[in-house]
């Protein structure tokens, strides 16, 4: 998901995102210890999605001071 992307998301939804991205990731880590993940990339993908996630809740924060 894009930057401009999240940025058009409500906060509940931007908390919701991130829970979700999460939750994956956790999921995408126990497969990959397991031996059943079939795409490794997707672990790194999904980090920088909650990265990005992050970043718009620290901009909107900055703003709201």
């Amino acid at each position: 998901m894009k930057a401009p992307e999240l940025r058009e998301l409500s906060p509940d939804e931007l908390a919701q995102k991130l829970e979700d991205l999460r939750e994956e990731l956790f999921n995408l880590n126990f497969q990959h210890a397991t031996g059943q993940l079939e795409n490794p990339m997707r672990i790194g993908q999904t980090k920088k999605d909650i990265a990005r996630v992050l970043t718009v809740i620290s901009q909107r924060q900055a703003e709201a001071v």
